[in-house]
């Protein structure tokens, strides 16, 4: 059972989102403001019974989805997928910049809606669920340098301090470090972590690999493990 926190103050979306989302393996759960979302969260974090998902608006009165999104990224990594009406690529950027997961703009296409949730899913709860159990899988674990990922507790370490990445971030993280000095492109990239076809995210891959310098470079402008090769993409490798 997968839990899902619907966060929008307009309440005729949010009862459309529970007809869309419908499913007897999801949970609902609603709010309809930033600061009840917030609160959502760490109620399930005490409890042992945490948010598995959270789709979040932007513009709500109370506390914004920008803000709540900030507060939630304190508590925990759980992945948040953005809605809002607006379709500037600042506002989309903006929401990658604080820490979200991918966004989709009212008004939606509910197949497509759908299918990112699903594919959010599955990406942090099933997949990496069988991946820990089966045992023919490539090494739970990938050191490069500094850097040591392991894949069945979900925790990277750079120079054993423990790094703290958001779900795309460490899906990134986990898939460059798989390949070694590999150069992927942002298309590529994309297709391999969110599971479809990238149609003009390059954009979204730029600010996630940037935030994962941030993390785990001691100085991002001069990064020893995650490079750009100009006019190509990106390579996780190691410079002496």
């Amino acid at each position: 059972m997968y839990r899902i926190l619907l966060v929008d103050d307009d309440r005729d979306i949010v009862r459309a989102l529970e007809i869309y989302l419908q499913n007897p393996q999801w949970e609902l759960l609603c709010a309809y403001d930033g600061k009840q979302a917030v609160a959502a969260v760490e109620q399930g974090i005490k409890t042992n019974n945490p948010i598995d998902l959270v789709l979040l608006d932007v513009m709500m009165p109370v506390m914004d989805g920008s803000a709540a999104l900030v507060a939630i990224r304190k508590l925990c990594n759980v992945p948040v997928i953005m809605v809002t009406a607006k379709s500037e690529d600042t506002d989309k950027v903006l929401g990658l910049d604080l820490g979200a997961d991918d966004y989709v703009t009212k008004p939606f296409v509910p197949v497509e809606l759908l299918a990112r949730v699903r594919s959010v899913l599955r990406r942090y709860k099933d997949l990496g669920a069988a991946k820990a159990k089966n045992k023919m899988d490539a090494p739970a674990s990938y050191v490069l340098g500094g850097i040591k990922l392991d894949d069945a507790a979900k925790i990277v370490t750079v120079d054993d301090q423990s790094i703290a990445l958001t779900p795309k971030e460490y899906d990134i993280c986990r898939f460059l470090i798989q390949h070694p000095n590999h150069v992927y492109s942002p298309a590529e990239i994309y297709q391999a972590v969110w599971g479809q076809p990238s149609y003009g995210c390059e954009n979204t891959v730029a600010v996630h690999v940037r935030h994962l310098r941030e993390k785990i470079e001691i100085n991002p402008s001069e990064p020893r493990y995650v490079q750009v090769v100009w006019g190509r993409g990106y390579k996780m490798g190691e410079v002496r």
